[in-house]
């Protein structure tokens, strides 16, 4: 071999390697940048579930959590005292009225609301930080009037959900079923709902939980496209049957 047949088969070599890690390279950024692309699709997002209480939205929330990974649910804050099993970091936090007050007063709250009277539900500013900073779209779990301060705010960043049951009596009859309250405390609820029920034009979507495994289905759907296509629903999602119903 001469130094100059040498010196031009190393240079080939030298290409063909540059031209395999350039390509290599091409490929790594495309990655990143698909990547990026998901992300930036998610960036910020919020999914606001609000309901009428005993209209089954928890349990509807709990059925999303386990189906997209990318979705986590935003804790509320509440000066409520615990019901049943809930535990505070949970369920949701829980703090005195005095606490809730002191925590109003140094604008903690992205929004709050006093649903009854000295039992205060809100969203600590602190708590989306930490769902954001991961990627994370936020799934909220909140009383009416704040699922419509949530999309207030959010805006085209939020996907609102209006969870209702067929009838107010329906609704009375779950909440009995439940055994968390007493009588005093469903009828109290019951006449709470019937006002929350006049919010619902309010939402993108309306979804009326008749029976759960349709209404599974139906927010399988919409929260699939908001995340993948940014689509809202803007439509009432109607009931099928009185044949089952929920808590």
């Amino acid at each position: 071999m001469t130094f100059h047949n040498f010196y031009r088969d190393t240079e080939t070599v030298e290409n063909q390697n540059y031209s395999t890690f350039a390509a290599a390279a091409v490929n790594f950024i495309m990655v990143i940048v698909a990547a990026g692309n998901n992300f930036s699709n998610m960036q910020n997002k919020v999914i606001i579930f609000s309901a009428p209480s005993g209209s089954g939205k928890s349990t509807i929330v709990n059925h999303i959590l386990g189906l997209f990974p990318e979705l986590e649910f935003s804790i509320s804050a509440t000066s409520r005292a615990p019901r049943g099993s809930e535990k505070n970091g949970r369920e949701y936090y829980f703090f005195s009225e005095e606490e809730f007050r002191k925590m109003i007063s140094e604008n903690k709250f992205v929004e709050y609301e006093e649903v009854y009277s000295g039992s205060y539900y809100g969203t600590l500013k602190s708590e989306l930080d930490r769902i954001w900073s991961k990627g994370h779209v936020i799934i909220f779990d909140v009383d009416v009037k704040g699922g419509v301060n949530l999309k207030r705010i959010f805006g085209e960043q939020a996907l609102s959900v209006f969870i209702r049951t067929t009838s107010v009596e329906e609704l009375r009859r779950r909440l009995i079923a439940r055994g968390t309250d007493s009588m005093e405390a469903i009828e109290k609820r019951v006449a709470k709902a019937a006002e929350e029920m006049t919010f619902a034009e309010k939402f993108d979507c309306i979804l009326v939980n008749d029976v759960l495994d349709d209404a599974f289905a139906e927010a399988e759907k919409v929260v699939g496209s908001f995340i993948r296509e940014n689509r809202s629903c803007f439509r009432t999602i109607p009931s099928h049957s009185t044949q089952h119903s929920q808590k």
